[in-house]
Parts: C-alpha cells; sequence; structure tokens
C-alpha cells in the first residue's frame, strides 16, 4: 500500500486571522458597523496591509511624527533657563516698598505735632 501524502499549505483565512488577531486585536472597530462591513473593513485592512505595515513596524505606526527630546542639564543653562522666574515680583516688590516707605514718612511727618 501506497500513502499518499499532500501538503497542504495553510489558506488564505487563516492568514487573515491570524492578522486580525496579531494586529487589530489592540484596536477597536466602532459598532455602528454592521458584521458585514466590519468584514468588508477587514479585508480591505489585510489586502492593503503592506501600505500601512511592515514585518519590522506594527500596524498604525506612523513614520515622520518621531520625538526625540533631550533635557538639558548641563551647564551652561539655554537663555531660557538663565531668566528668573518671575521677574514682574521684583519690580512689584521694590514698587510696594518705595510705596510703603513713601506713606510710612508722611504718615509720621504727618501725626508729629
Amino acid at each position: 500500500m501506497h500513502k499518499q501524502i499532500s501538503v497542504v499549505s495553510p489558506n488564505k483565512d487563516t492568514y487573515k486571522q491570524e492578522f486580525v488577531t496579531n494586529q487589530l486585536d489592540e484596536g477597536q472597530i466602532t459598532k455602528i458597523l454592521s458584521s458585514q462591513m466590519r468584514q468588508e473593513l477587514i479585508d480591505v485592512l489585510y489586502t492593503y496591509k503592506n501600505s500601512f505595515s511592515s514585518y519590522s513596524e506594527p500596524f498604525g505606526e506612523i513614520r515622520g511624527n518621531e520625538v526625540d527630546i533631550t533635557l538639558n542639564i548641563d551647564r551652561p543653562y539655554p537663555p531660557v533657563l538663565r531668566r528668573t522666574a518671575y521677574p514682574e515680583i521684583s519690580r512689584a516688590t521694590k514698587a510696594l516698598k518705595t510705596y510703603a516707605i513713601f506713606n510710612t514718612t508722611w504718615c509720621t511727618k504727618k501725626s508729629v505735632p
């Protein structure tokens, strides 16, 4: 007796199900869509998955919007960090002291007979 071995390659539905499980699992598809519309959306996403996804970059990652933030804590500090935090307060404090001194001297001069 001869046994015939048939090599079965996974069908497209298996790959599509893997795509849905691995890639679309974290996202949410709105409940407004009917099951047919949802399936059509999944078909379109699966068909064009190479347009927005690759093996090394996950589904939905957008290129060109990366942000590299570096905190500069080395001296000399940038000019923005060298400024006083509230420069108006020092001017306001000087004005208040001048006003207080003026009023106290005026009150003391007037109250002295």
